[in-house]
């Protein structure tokens, strides 16, 4: 008997079937990447932590619970940790099958935020409320989607042993499969997904072994569209403001500009070793807006100083660098591409998150991965860490 990843179960009845899985020597726990895991739960419960400090004294948004936003990015941890294992469980190549349902519905839902069932938080109308006080952010998810999608048309032929590298055809189509959710979440307009988007597809890209053409192509294109785009008027106000300030620091330190300035003032007072967590002036005296979600980064700099600070950043570097060491081990192409394009999506969401706060990139409203509070964030980038997982269980045990 073989299970959804390849593990031979022969011998054990069907209800041990799982469970031997988990443990024989031929194993998928033998088989897991420990040191991805292991920093991505570091720091989802560094998170918490910080999340719990940025909220227990805000009592306008805390319902007048000390503990609810801590209980809910633990429950949201919790959450994407069995999305985690159930992606383990199916395997990246039985999700290659389900790609076009994955895909259709992640455009649906993206669909819907345009309607009137979308929601505007935090200036973002990017939103699709639930109900009980969850909400869902799509976008997240299709950053997933986008992935899969493009590694599964790149990766088709290749595998097969048709072609040695993706022709144009191929390529064309599956910049058409990314182009169609980039567009609609462009018109939510959440800017910040897409920047994330975009620099998913150059990493896809560019693990597939397509022309350099294409690249420098879509380089060229980004940069009519980002044109366009602002000649357009396609960006809220709010949006314009951001890459104003961005390019002149000193304009309206009280306005558009009172976000950077404060994250850089809280980062800065934490010195070597920091205040302590809780004891941040900057952060009890809730001068930083948004420190649970898009400047979380603050109080780490504040509170834990630059040695937690530092510490952030490594475990974020542990994670890429495990994932780099997945890409290159992996024998088959489609693999290699969905590996990529996770590392794309981590490396940059996490530059831009600590970039803004200490006034290097601009404010655009991108949570730094497993360490802010969101569930839509957190569930989308634990399927990540299990697709991540899957491409390595499923590599042949020499490699």
């Amino acid at each position: 008997m073989t299970g959804a990843n390849g593990f031979s179960v022969s011998g054990y009845g069907p209800e041990r079937a799982g469970w031997t899985r988990l443990f024989a020597r031929d194993s998928l726990a033998r088989r897991l990447d420990w040191p991805i895991l292991f920093a991505a739960i570091a720091l989802s419960f560094i998170g918490a932590a910080l999340v719990y400090s940025a909220t227990r004294n805000r009592t306008e948004l805390n319902q007048g619970d000390p503990y609810y936003f801590l209980f809910r990015h633990l429950l949201n941890t919790g959450i994407g940790f069995a999305l985690m294992i159930g992606t383990v469980w199916l395997g990246h190549r039985t999700l290659r099958t389900a790609v076009p349902i994955l895909y259709g519905l992640s455009v649906f839902l993206v669909l819907l935020v345009l309607t009137p069932l979308g929601a505007t938080v935090n200036g973002a109308h990017a939103w699709i409320i639930v109900g009980g006080g969850f909400s869902l952010q799509p976008s997240e998810f299709v950053k997933i989607t986008i992935i899969l999608g493009m590694a599964m048309l790149l990766a088709a032929r290749v595998d097969a042993g048709d072609k040695a590298i993706p022709d144009h055809r191929t390529v064309l189509q599956s910049l058409g499969l990314a182009v169609v959710p980039i567009l609609v979440v462009l018109l939510m307009p959440d800017l910040g997904s897409v920047m994330v988007m975009v620099i998913i597809v150059l990493g896809v890209l560019l693990a597939s072994g397509a022309s350099n053409r294409w690249i420098f192509g879509l380089i060229g294109a980004g940069a009519l569209g980002a044109i366009a785009v602002w000649q357009l008027k396609i960006l809220d106000e709010y949006q314009i403001n951001r890459f104003a300030a961005f390019a002149n620091p000193k304009l309206d330190p009280a306005g558009v500009g009172y976000n950077t300035n404060q994250a850089r003032i809280a980062i800065g007072s934490g010195g070597l070793f920091g205040t302590g967590l809780g004891k941040g002036s900057q952060t009890t005296g809730q001068f930083v807006p948004e420190q649970q979600t898009d400047f979380v980064f603050t109080v780490a700099g504040e509170e834990l100083g630059f040695l937690g600070a530092g510490l952030i950043l490594l475990l974020l570097g542990v994670v890429l660098w495990r994932a780099c060491r997945i890409a290159r081990e992996t024998t088959e192409l489609y693999g290699t591409i969905v590996a990529a394009g996770i590392i794309a999506w981590f490396a940059f969401q996490s530059f831009e998150n600590v970039g803004m706060t200490l006034g290097i990139m601009p404010v655009a409203g991108l949570p730094l991965p497993f360490v802010s509070y969101g569930g839509s964030s957190m569930f989308a980038v634990w399927v990540a860490i299990g697709l991540l997982q899957s491409i390595r269980v499923q590599r042949p045990m020499s490699a």
